[in-house]
């Protein structure tokens, strides 16, 4: 969260699936930054039922799978569903 301060990304990936994490922490400081980071969120079929309530904080919500098929294209082109 840190390195958002000191820069100014286009895009944040954030891993959903981390039961101990910060999320608002991390919402906040991506807010805080001044700029407007996409944020791209990605978790499992399993647990995207508990990670449903950050969905919302995010640009676009998609599986590991996707994400890894997809890594490439949003690099490249954004992250457009």
């Amino acid at each position: 969260m840190s390195q958002l301060a000191q820069g100014a990304p286009d895009l944040v990936i954030v891993d959903l699936t981390m039961a101990d994490w910060d999320y608002e922490a991390l919402f906040r400081a991506v807010e805080a930054a001044g700029h407007t980071a996409t944020v791209l969120g990605f978790t499992t079929h399993v647990l995207a039922r508990r990670t449903q309530p950050l969905h919302s904080r995010c640009a676009r919500v998609v599986t590991k799978e996707t994400l890894t098929r997809e890594l490439a294209q949003i690099l490249s082109h954004g992250i457009a569903a």
